[in-house]
């Protein structure tokens, strides 16, 4: 178990953010143990072609059979919202002994030998780096910006603004409560439940002392932990709300199901579709992706809805995120119960 003690300057200074490399990384996992993550499914197998075509020997054995990644594939984010070029510079100018330490550190952490293609590089760390970043960059481009980070990135957004809302109406308690079930809070104490059996047994206990906390969603962890080795605030790592929206019409062009016609004969097919996706917050890139129409199309009825107030619309990064309003989960949700009850 850790405990973070946390003084009201901590909470202050506490921030939320994510990292496209960190995330970038741990999708390789989705190879690995892909049971763990059915959402990315669909889209693991629309660009399987593409991937087949890259360092395919190199991306898989950043991942150990357990699950692991060497630390210094994952650099704690200096920003709330970094640009994944300057994250992969970062990673480019990691020291050759951090390198070759963090992978023989992962391997032997999961008891698991080096792959070939990593015994072959290890003692030659500023080859291997290259050519992980390299790698790296080569998968974020033909893999994952064109669609993929898009709707990622809606997905972890939509994540934080919940979470500023559920610490601004219910403060710190409602909200280490609602971010993780391995997470409590009591009296200025934040503890985590970490199942791995070395850090279960040794315990540890961090005095934040000013530095504050890093909360990162991401789509690829199972439960929260956390990383206190490198230098700045602690960071805690936890899933992301609304990953398993991920499977959704993942490039199939599938459309979400139909709304009854109550709701759709009120305010139209198209913004009856729009109001009941957006019980959680989405981007008009986002929305168009998954109803496989124009962005200038969605923001059209995005206009209309907003104009109504039936849906609410904030500014998270470069990002628009809109969400249903009150009056439109009211609507929504009697749209629903109208096409229930004929």
């Amino acid at each position: 178990m850790f405990e973070f003690r946390l003084g009201v300057d901590d909470l202050a200074a506490t921030w939320f953010g994510y990292s496209p490399l960190q995330e970038t990384v741990l999708s390789l996992r989705t190879r690995r143990r892909p049971g763990c993550y059915p959402e990315q499914q669909r889209w693991v197998a629309g660009w399987r072609s593409r991937y087949a075509a890259l360092d395919t020997a190199l991306l898989d054995s950043l991942v150990t059979p357990l699950g692991f990644v060497p630390d210094f594939l994952t650099p704690r984010p200096a920003v709330p919202r970094p640009e994944f070029d300057a994250e992969l510079a970062g990673l480019a100018a990691t020291p050759p002994e951090v390198v070759r330490t963090d992978v023989l550190t992962a391997y032997r952490s999961a008891g698991n030998a080096l792959p070939p293609v990593l015994a072959e590089l290890v003692d030659d760390p500023s080859a291997l780096t290259a050519r992980v970043a390299g790698a790296l960059e080569a998968y974020w481009t033909q893999c994952l910006a064109p669609a993929w980070w898009p709707r990622a990135r809606s997905v972890l957004e939509a994540d934080i603004a919940y979470r500023g809302r559920r610490l601004s109406e219910h403060g710190a308690e409602g909200l280490f409560a609602d971010l993780d079930g391995r997470l409590s809070w009591q009296a200025g104490v934040l503890r985590l439940v970490d199942p791995h059996p070395a850090t279960t047994a040794l315990g540890t206990t961090v005095d934040v002392a000013g530095r504050g906390l890093v909360l990162m969603p991401t789509l690829f962890a199972l439960g929260a932990v956390t990383d206190i080795t490198q230098g700045g605030p602690p960071l805690i790592t936890y899933p992301a709300r609304g990953k398993a929206t991920m499977g959704e019409d993942a490039g199939t062009g599938r459309r979400p199901p139909e709304q009854g016609s109550a709701l759709a004969g009120l305010i139209g097919p198209p913004r009856a579709r729009l109001l009941i996706l957006l019980e959680t917050p989405a981007s008009t890139t986002e929305l168009a992706h998954r109803l496989g129409v124009t962005p200038a199309a969605v923001s059209h009825h995005l206009g209309a809805l907003t104009a109504a107030g039936l849906l609410e619309r904030a500014r998270h990064g470069r990002s628009v995120l809109y969400r249903r309003s009150g009056l439109g989960d009211d609507l929504a949700t009697g749209g629903r119960r109208m096409t229930a009850n004929s």
